[in-house]
């Protein structure tokens, strides 16, 4: 149950919470692929498919913990990597890199995105807490932030409670006045439940809690939640009132 009567401020989860990641990461695994066979023919030829250097992705992050918080490095290095085991200039990784990240920003935000943020947003300030790379900028929802943070640039991850307890800081507040909003059951919920923030579990898919320990609130799509945190303050009043009655 959430005590909305302590929240100031709202950190909130990008990747699968305002937008699907996996079609956005495969267009812009496509687009990269594309221009490859273009500029680095060899390396298209040795990795035909975009799922070949998704894999080399995967094997560089077992190989790289240096880099298990910073997605573009890792993808930079996979690209690197393919060019030079291909014959290709490695020197090209970085433009090619570029390609991949631009479209990685084209993402298509879920339908109730815009008027949610816009309602928060007016209430409350808001910062993006992410391990991903989008930009809140250039998925053009940056106007809803007061500042984005994210792993890469932090150094650790969700759901370490140092990069919550830094969201906390960003907003200037203390984490107990912050609620966290997110998907993941464990790296946003237990995450941001373990570093004292009260929390929003995003359950769009219907899935099925395993902690054990409740979210402060779980919605099915955002859209529901002005209406739900309505709901949590009348319910709180109620039991206020029956308690002093």
């Amino acid at each position: 149950m959430l005590d909305l009567s302590a929240i100031r401020g709202i950190s909130l989860d990008l990747d699968d919470t305002l937008w699907p990641v996996w079609p956005t990461i495969g267009r812009a695994e496509q687009v990269l692929h594309d221009w490859l066979r273009e500029h680095a023919a060899r390396t298209a030829a040795a990795y035909p498919i975009p799922q070949a250097l998704r894999e080399l992705r995967l094997a560089v992050e077992r190989d790289r913990p240096d880099l298990q918080h910073d997605l573009s490095g890792l993808r930079r290095e996979s690209i690197r990597l393919a060019m030079a085991r291909a014959g290709d200039d490695p020197e090209l990784a970085d433009t090619a890199f570029a390609v991949f990240f631009e479209e990685r920003q084209n993402v298509e935000l879920f339908d109730d995105v815009h008027q949610v943020l816009a309602a928060l947003s007016a209430r409350l300030p808001i910062v993006a807490l992410t391990n991903g790379n989008a930009d809140v900028h250039r998925t053009g929802i940056g106007q809803y932030f007061q500042g984005a943070l994210h792993a890469r640039e932090f150094g650790v991850g969700k759901p370490d409670r140092r990069i919550f307890e830094a969201a906390a800081d960003l907003l200037g507040l203390p984490v107990g006045a912050v609620l966290h909003i997110g998907d993941d059951p464990v790296l946003d919920v237990k995450g941001a439940h373990e570093a004292g923030m009260q929390t929003v579990w995003v359950n769009r898919s219907g899935k099925e809690w395993g902690l054990d320990f409740a979210p402060g609130l779980e919605v099915t799509a955002l859209a529901t939640l002005p209406d739900a945190l309505r709901a949590s303050v009348a319910d709180a009043m109620g039991r206020q009132a029956r308690a002093d009655g």
